[in-house]
């Protein structure tokens, strides 16, 4: 099955190449989940191939058989049912939607993105704030924060929170897994894991206004010792994230620029959230990948 599902990335590369888009992150994922999710779909898509492929065979065979000139096929002007081919045509697509049906109940409770990840480390815990429009990461074992920039270590589980100080957003990094919204008032939460380090964009998927097409960010999985180097480097910065800064960073603004906070206000996260503890909310719980 795994060399199956490599057929269809080597069928669309060179579309996707003509187009800039030959390192489709989907089509060529980082870490464990986005690469369960992209089998399920490729197994899906050859299912569903069991219905499609014949109706393009059959297509050029009735052309063929049933043709003007030299045609073999028996001309039957009064012939309107068979009992044989509705079977056939009503039961193969029934039989067919209830297996795919099987198979995403089945396989898509396994990619709950609230359900940890088990790895030889704890996870690292980051919590993340959608703006306008920009995303802001909270690094709570380390007391920093950054903007429009994520960092964590290789083979590490990585444990966001998120929620929005603005509309409803979509997180997504679509070389490590699925998208979950981001929602005011409210936490959803989405577990992670890079087999390899590298840089891989991450984005809002779902449109919020003017600065939608800037929103993205870069996040990095790196080695230990660089993620370890990494962190001191934000500590050295000379901007505090206090109420004031945090004010000011949640002005709307366009392609925001990286930046780092040596520290921030305590409980920053929480704060935010309480901020639209007085409007109505509904469970996060199904706004899932």
């Amino acid at each position: 099955m795994r060399r199956l599902n490599r057929l269809p990335v080597l069928l669309t590369a060179p579309l996707l190449s003509g187009c800039g888009l030959g390192t489709a992150p989907i089509l060529n994922p980082k870490g464990p989940i986005a690469l369960a999710e992209r089998d399920l779909l490729f197994t899906a898509f050859y299912l569903m191939l069991i219905v499609v492929i014949p109706v393009f065979v059959l297509a050029f065979v009735f052309v063929w058989r049933y043709r003007a000139n030299g045609g073999k096929g028996q001309y039957k002007p009064d012939w309107s049912y068979s009992a044989g081919i509705d079977a056939l045509i009503w039961l193969v697509p029934a039989l067919l939607v209830a297996a795919i049906g099987y198979l995403l109940w089945t396989e898509t409770h396994k990619l709950d993105p609230y359900k940890a990840i088990a790895g030889t480390e704890n996870p690292i815990e980051v919590e993340v704030v959608a703006q306008d429009w920009k995303w802001l990461f909270i690094y709570p074992e380390y007391g920093i924060a950054t903007v429009n920039e994520l960092a964590f270590p290789q083979e590490r589980p990585l444990s966001l929170r998120i929620t929005s100080d603005t509309v409803m957003n979509s997180f997504m990094i679509p070389a490590l897994g699925g998208q979950i919204y981001a929602m005011a008032g409210m936490t959803s939460r989405l577990h992670l894991i890079a087999d390899e380090t590298g840089q891989f964009t991450g984005r809002n998927t779902m449109f919020s206004g003017d600065g939608f097409a800037d929103q993205h960010f870069q996040a990095h999985s790196m080695t230990n010792e660089d993620f370890n180097a990494w962190v001191q480097k934000v500590r050295q910065s000379q901007t505090a994230l206090d109420e004031v800064a945090y004010a000011t960073l949640a002005q709307p603004s366009v392609a925001h620029d990286v930046e780092y906070y040596s520290t921030y206000e305590a409980n920053l996260f929480e704060t935010i959230l309480a901020k639209y503890a007085a409007r109505p909310a509904h469970s996060a719980a199904g706004m899932e990948q």
